[in-house]
């Protein structure tokens, strides 16, 4: 049974930084793309960045390109986005996605950013 469990969303000033984890079990992470998406209050899910299913293919929307970084540590399973120079326009639910933007995702890590 596929299950997808993030957190370490908060409530953090502009320009701080936060690492979102992404728990994973039922299958391994390292066979499939994976992804980050994020859905901001009364707007529709955003793609945020992805891995390749090798590991080697890091991508991330414009919006988000030099301040987010994507990993993945395969031993345990565990899927990151290391968060830095949060904006205001970066709150939102965040969620990770298995193979597709829309595949099976968690309930999300909710993250503030706000003074």
């Amino acid at each position: 049974q596929v299950q997808l469990v993030e957190s370490g969303g908060g409530l953090v000033q502009p320009g701080g930084s936060l690492r979102l984890s992404c728990a994973a079990s039922g299958f391994a992470i390292n066979l499939y793309k994976m992804y980050w998406v994020r859905q901001a209050p009364g707007k529709g899910l955003e793609w945020v960045s992805s891995i390749s299913s090798g590991g080697s293919i890091l991508s991330y929307a414009d919006s988000v390109k030099g301040r987010f970084a994507i990993s993945r540590d395969n031993a345990k399973n565990t899927l990151y986005l290391q968060m830095n120079s949060l904006k205001p326009e970066d709150t939102a639910v965040y969620y990770c996605a298995k193979g597709t933007t829309n595949g099976p995702r968690g309930q999300g890590t909710q993250v503030t950013v706000s003074s």
